[in-house]
């Protein structure tokens, strides 16, 4: 079962915490305390999906990639199909671009490796909570980006984002190519700079924004 940490006075943003580390539930469970959310742990996904189901004040999730029984994807891909809006965060201990690629296509916001400093944690589900408002914000005002990727980028530079887009590694978007890994990862990190993305989900987040608007 979950256990409910309240945070200040009067806020119920509830962040629900799924990993099967006891010790790294109780430090997120602090962090976002401290930080004036209300968390809420779990030690599997099921009992936390069960959480869902009845806590209408969740503002954001965080799941753990590995654990026993449901595995963080398949929670993911279960709150996908049922139209879960709030943030998502994937905590990994190795978070590759394949892994990213299907994770943000079924919903995740982002990828948080471990060891990780749970300070940072809290300020990143904040930027994504300010930078939804924003979003909603910007909906309701009718504001579109006018820039596209193809203003943005060369034309290997395309190639090299569509491939890694569809989850292919750097070695297998290097041999579709015929260019070595180490230039698939240059592209990238090129990539990365002239978009703002800050990782490999942020990246694939920012393709799939432009590619469904």
């Amino acid at each position: 079962m979950g256990t409910l940490m309240s945070g200040a006075v009067g806020d119920r943003r509830v962040v629900v915490i799924v990993d099967d580390d006891a010790a790294i539930r109780e430090i997120l469970a602090v962090a976002f305390q401290a930080g004036g959310f209300q968390a809420s742990a779990h030690a599997d996904a099921a009992s936390a999906l069960d959480t869902l189901d009845r806590e209408p004040m969740v503002c954001c999730v965080l799941l753990d990639v590995v654990m026993p029984g449901m595995s963080g994807l398949d929670a993911l891909r279960a709150l996908n199909q049922r139209g879960f809006a709030a943030p998502i965060l994937m905590i990994s201990g190795s978070a590759d671009i394949p892994m990213a690629v299907d994770a943000i296509r079924h919903g995740a916001l982002d990828f948080i490796e471990k060891p990780f400093d749970p300070l940072r944690i809290v300020a990143r589900v904040s930027e994504a909570l300010d930078a939804e408002a924003a979003r909603v914000a910007a909906r309701r005002e009718g504001v579109v980006a006018n820039a596209t990727l193809g203003d943005l980028l060369t034309r290997r530079e395309r190639e090299v984002l569509a491939l890694i887009a569809e989850g292919l590694s750097n070695k297998e978007a290097g041999r579709e190519l015929s260019i070595s890994p180490r230039t698939i990862e240059v592209h990238r990190a090129r990539i990365m700079e002239k978009v703002g993305a800050r990782n490999a989900a942020d990246l694939v987040r920012i393709v799939m924004s432009h590619t469904t608007a």
